[in-house]
């Protein structure tokens, strides 16, 4: 029974082994073709045998809870894989997937089902690229099987897994699936009479050749997932660009398009083919290529095929060819082909442009008959029902309830990260909410490959946008990350079904000791409260409670925070302005008015409280209606080191309450400014900049009149001109002046000097 059967190992996405596949198919009439790939997906193989345009892939997931595993199984024109299925298909036989589904454990970490396995036998690898002068294995599989004379390469091939496979220990994971798979061949071999060609990754060859020969031949069942998980997969369009090594694709091939151009018209031919599509590409960059450049670099290509042995030129002598001849300037990094892995940053514009060419533009289009996850359908119909499926820019105003309904499928899109939809400006967390928004519309080839993979989080675009909230909140508990989903909630129209992120919120807020971040919560979650006729938050118990809570942490932090004096602190006063807006404006969920009040004038007369601390408790209390006067301000305010940081504070809290006052502070100020010795003004300017910085220009103005007319009236315009020097170099400049004629008072030299002192009568 065993030498029915035939294991042909392969490289992933290679030309030559999809050909030497079909001529096996074609030579032995297989009655059976069993394929590396997902069992799970054998009762569904008609829907790889419609006409699609390839690439394509399996996408496969596993979801539990909030949690969700993906993994693809590309295939492309000249994939083995592909060949093994549709030929096997044609030729009559019973063609399967023999691996494990992408969700068992065997796959853990793998997002790439073909991934190579030279990270397995790196060892031998090097050796074997050493022996044939040859930078990566990419160049060595060139060298010994794609350009190479397709004469003896079964044996080769053979020679070359044995050799490689020989010597490298199989994993824990590669001995599961491959004891997996050597069961199904024996079953086959049991089922039918005629011969059986397995097509697998040729790492896997040596071990199922032998694992066929004993044991169970009964065939196996697919594997269960594990209790509450859901399990599903579909096909989606894939891309060159994402088949690519370069662009970070665990396996196969890189330079997709040069393969492909292999595939169809053999290695002569393609060379010619993308040196005119290289030149193409580079000349529409701005990147100038002449005629003498192009005959050298097809000089070279061949020159370095002959001096390498080759009978035709390979991939390697095509970009070396080519970057001889185009690139003159001194490399700062090796050329991205002569290894594996993505592009880098400083990699020169021509060799970007040269792999770009070299990966291609093609995308994959799914029969029209394939079947996909009910949010694609959702989807498709939302934007055709809001009329979302036009391209360019797209101003939305949020109080029109179709203008609405439309940000909100936008928002989910966005969250949901579906290629083509941009969001330029609008509502932002804060208090300050505007009913604008702006987009920008654009087609893209990933877009219906983005909605087929997002099936796997919701059936709707709501239901999968907020699975995507939920995941983000158990990922990052941070509670600035946490505050922005709130927001996100809002603009998906979520706000009523967040119960998970409400409570995350919560429990982040209380246990946050960052008076900053909870602030930033609280502003956010009063902004959607106060708003919610524009968000459509009205009766969502998930703000309120963020509110209270909010309220509530600010003012126990603050009331017990002690620290030396230092530069004022953005976020703590941020903080105590969204307490005051929440007293303000949610009076029902924010501390009663008196209790804040209170507890500001406890901070600001506590001399253990930052002094910008102490100014925005005062501003607080007085932005609440507690009467505050300039006596208070001028106690505060001690000394050049403390008075702009008190002063930042006391501005940010009661900014329109000091621009009401007709004098008060603003005339205690100017007397304590007054009072400064020249070195202490020097001190104090920095942060009395900050200070004044918290008022719009035209409220500065008004500052600058009343200090005026303090000193006696006038015209107060050059007081608020900008300046065409940075005034803290103005001051740094009065500054040295001081510090010089103090230098030079020291010394007596202010004094006339002899040789310049007149005499009496002039002379």
């Amino acid at each position: 029974m065993i030498e029915r059967l035939h294991v042909q190992g392969v490289r992933h996405h290679s030309p030559a082994c999809a050909r030497l596949v079909a001529d096996r198919i074609e030579r032995l009439k297989p009655a059976a073709v069993l394929i590396e790939g997902p069992a799970d997906f054998n009762d569904r193989l008609g829907e790889l045998a419609l006409e699609h345009e390839l690439p394509v892939a399996i996408y496969s997931y596993a979801s539990a809870d909030l949690a969700v595993r993906r993994s693809w199984t590309p295939l492309c024109d000249y994939s083995p894989e592909w060949i093994a299925l549709s030929e096997g298909r044609k030729a009559g036989a019973d063609v399967r997937f023999i691996d494990f589904p992408a969700w068992h454990r065997s796959f853990e970490g793998i997002e790439n089902r073909y991934s190579d396995a030279e990270r397995r036998y790196a060892e031998a690898a090097e050796r074997l690229c050493a022996a044939f002068a040859v930078d990566n294995t990419d160049a060595l599989w060139d060298h010994l099987v794609e350009i190479a004379d397709p004469e003896g390469l079964p044996e080769r091939l053979d020679e070359y897994f044995d050799l490689v496979r020989g010597e490298s220990e199989a994993s824990e994971s590669d001995t599961a699936r491959e004891a997996y798979m050597a069961q199904w061949i024996r079953a086959a071999l049991a089922e039918t009479d005629g011969p059986v060609l397995v097509v697998c990754g040729g790492f896997h060859a040596p071990a199922l050749r032998r694992l066929a020969e004993s044991g169970d031949d009964a065939r196996p069942e697919v594997p269960l997932p594990a209790e509450d998980t859901e399990t599903g997969g579909f096909l989606v369009p894939y891309s060159f660009r994402r088949l690519d090594s370069f662009a970070g694709y665990q396996s196969g091939m890189p330079s997709p398009e040069y393969y492909q151009r292999l595939w169809e018209d053999g290695p002569d031919a393609a060379a010619g083919a993308l040196i005119e599509r290289i030149t193409s590409r580079l000349r529409r960059k701005g990147l100038h290529v002449s005629t003498s450049d192009l005959i050298g670099a097809r000089s070279l290509t061949d020159g370095l095929a002959r001096l390498r042995g080759h009978a035709r030129p390979g991939r390697t002598d095509l970009l070396d060819g080519l970057a001889s001849a185009l690139i003159s300037d001194d490399l700062e990094q090796p050329l991205p082909w002569t290894r594996r892995g993505t592009l880098t940053a400083g990699t020169h514009p021509v060799v970007v442009e040269m792999t770009a060419a070299l990966t291609g533009e093609r995308v994959g289009r799914l029969h029209p008959d394939t079947p996909a996850p009910p949010l694609v359908a959702d989807a498709e119909a939302e934007i055709e029902r809001l009329g979302l499926d036009e391209h360019g820019a797209l101003a939305l105003d949020l109080t029109k309830p179709k203008d609405l309904a439309r940000s909100r499928v936008l928002h989910c899109l966005r969250l949901l990260s579906i290629p083509g939809v941009r969001r330029g400006a609008g509502p932002t967390a804060g208090a300050d909410v505007t009913a604008e928004e702006h987009w920008t519309l654009q087609p893209h080839e990933d877009r219906l490959p983005a909605l087929i993979e997002a099936g796997a989080l919701g059936a709707t675009l709501g239901d999968a946008a907020q699975t995507v909230l939920e995941q983000r909140a158990d990922r990052d508990g941070a509670l600035d990350s946490l505050a922005a989903l709130l927001f996100d909630a809002a603009l998906c129209g979520r706000a009523r079904l967040t119960d998970r992120l409400g409570q995350a919120v919560e429990a982040a807020v209380a246990d946050s000791g960052d008076v900053a971040a909870v602030g930033r919560a609280l502003a956010v979650a009063l902004a959607l409260w106060r708003h919610d006729h524009l968000f459509g938050t009205a009766g969502s118990d998930l703000y309120t409670a963020v509110v209270a809570a909010g309220c509530d942490r600010v003012l126990w932090l603050v009331e017990g925070l002690h620290a030396p004096p230092g530069p004022a602190d953005l976020g703590r006063l941020q903080a105590l302005c969204a307490l005051r807006d929440a007293v303000r404006h949610a009076p029902g969920l924010a501390p009663a008015s008196t209790t804040v009040t209170r507890a500001a004038d406890r901070i600001a007369v506590d001399p253990q409280a930052p002094p910008d601390l102490r100014g925005a408790a005062l501003g607080l209390a007085w932005a609440l209606g507690a009467p505050a006067d300039a006596g208070a301000a001028a106690e505060g305010a001690s000394g050049p080191e403390q008075l702009g940081d008190w002063l930042a504070g006391l501005f940010s809290l009661a900014r329109e309450e000091v621009i009401a006052e007709e004098e008060g502070v603003i005339g205690a100020v100017d007397d304590l400014v007054a009072d400064l010795s020249d070195a202490e003004f020097f001190i104090a300017l920095p942060a009395l900049r900050q200070a004044f910085a918290m008022f719009p220009p035209r409220e500065r103005g008004l500052i600058a009149q009343r200090v005026v007319a303090l000193r006696g009236g006038g015209d107060a315009r050059g007081l608020t001109a900008r300046l065409a020097v940075d005034p803290l170099t103005v001051a740094a400049s009065m500054a040295l002046d001081a510090r010089v004629e103090d230098v030079l008072a020291r010394e007596g030299l202010l004094f006339p000097s002899p040789l310049t002192e007149r005499s009496p009568d002039g002379r």
